[in-house]
């Protein structure tokens, strides 16, 4: 399982979630950061460090954002 990054990160773009990635796996892209699925161990520290909430497991990305999920 992996982690995404959703559309509160948009015009946010903290990169707290990538300076606590322990496999920097979290890369900057114009309009937001995105994990690369394959990279990501699953540890979770990039969730507790997101100030927009924006980070969810995989499984659990609310519907509304479903759409970002197409790109983890």
């Amino acid at each position: 399982m992996t982690h995404v990054i959703c559309q509160p990160c948009i015009g946010t773009k903290d990169s707290a979630c990538a300076q606590v990635c322990p496999v920097n796996c979290i890369f900057e892209q114009p309009d937001q950061y995105v994990i690369d699925a394959k990279a990501c161990v699953d540890c979770g520290a990039c969730i507790a460090a997101c100030p927009v909430s924006a980070i969810y497991p995989a499984h659990k990305v609310p519907e509304e954002w479903a759409d970002f999920k197409l790109s983890a």
